[in-house]
């Protein structure tokens, strides 16, 4: 299996960012994102498990799991207080005014963060995108316990958005955790305007893209499988309907033909994907820092696809219905999010959404 950012099905979940996700203590949680969207301090954070992370004043050496929080933080305009992340963003991946700035932060790992490096790093915020990253080599196993992350000097906190998505209550079906996590971070940072922009801008395109196809009958929805490419091909890997993807593919207006799994991401067989036969596929690829690089990898999956016995009769892929859009802006939390909701409906509605 190539290398990736995921999170496995049965992680224990420690802790996330932001007020609890999914059930319980309603007026605590109320209470807290009140403070948190106060836009000053202190500032209070709970996670889904209950407990509490407080903050009186913004951080200011910040380390980053991936660079999902790490992209989060520069949008918000706090990236000047991360000093160092793990699975560094590929250079050219983010937009140029990001990724001169991306490119300054230290890279304590290209995968996993050490253990040892990490608790040596100097940082009162640890932000992690997931919480386990279990089978992905770097030593999780040899993470740091809570108690070691306190006798550091660092904080702990999650991104719900992904970190909870196992455990939640129900499916995936919009982007309010992605939003929450957003919040969360502009509040924690001393960034809350910002965050409010970022946000409201979310929201209107996505608002945009269901003002279009609010009218479209469930069975009008075209079938949609994300072709995880670098998770290998012996044995896909199918985002289920916990998985932020399966937001941003019901946004868009389609189905995610695995959308009956519970959880985030599963193993699944050619069978299964065969059986369901998509009406549309998705080229998911990890970015590889280039547009011609990018270009090539898209290439390399769908000619996979058109090749192999197993799937050259799918619908989708006799018709040509591939979309090359990047994994990252669709399975991990993140601005972006709302940008792909808007590039799959103009794909699969180009009568509706323009």
């Amino acid at each position: 299996m190539r290398a990736r950012v995921w999170c496995g099905t049965t992680v224990a979940v420690l802790g996330l960012l932001a007020a609890g996700c999914g059930g319980g203590k309603d007026s605590e949680d109320k209470g807290t994102e009140k403070s948190a969207a106060s836009g000053g301090f202190p500032v209070t954070v709970t996670d889904c498990m209950g407990a509490e992370t407080a903050f009186t004043e913004a951080p200011q050496k910040i380390v980053t799991s991936n660079a999902s929080s790490l992209e989060i933080l520069l949008r918000l305009g706090a990236g000047d207080k991360v000093i160092g992340t793990g699975f560094p963003p590929a250079e050219g991946a983010l937009p140029a005014e990001l990724d001169a700035r991306a490119q300054k932060v230290e890279v304590l790992s290209q995968t996993v963060i050490p253990k040892e490096k990490l608790l040596g790093s100097g940082a009162d915020l640890y932000i992690d995108t997931f919480a386990s990253m279990a089978g992905m080599g770097g030593g999780m196993g040899d993470a740091p316990t809570e108690e070691e992350f306190k006798a550091a000097g660092i904080k702990h906190v999650y991104l719900k958005s992904t970190a909870c998505a196992p455990m939640s209550k129900g499916p995936s079906k919009d982007l309010s955790a992605v939003q929450d996590d957003i919040t969360s971070l502009g509040a924690v940072t001393g960034t809350s305007a910002k965050a409010r922009e970022l946000v409201a801008g979310m929201k209107e395109k996505v608002d945009g893209v269901q003002q279009a196809i609010g009218g479209t009958a469930e069975d009008a929805r075209p079938t949609y499988f994300f072709f995880d490419f670098d998770a290998g091909t012996k044995q896909p890997i199918a985002v289920c309907n916990r998985q932020v993807a399966n937001a941003v593919i019901t946004l868009a207006g389609a189905r995610n033909v695995f959308a009956d799994c519970d959880g985030d991401f599963k193993q699944v067989s050619w069978e299964d994907v065969v059986s369901r036969n998509p009406d549309w596929i998705q080229l998911g690829v990890r970015d590889r820092g280039g547009e011609a690089a990018d270009e090539k990898a898209f290439d390399e999956a769908q000619k996979w696809l058109e090749g192999n016995p197993a799937t050259k009769g799918l619908k989708a892929v006799k018709d040509g219905r591939f979309l090359r859009i990047g994994s990252e802006r669709t399975t991990i939390a993140g601005v972006e999010n709302a940008t792909t909701v808007q590039d799959i409906a103009r794909a699969v509605h180009p009568d509706k959404v323009k």
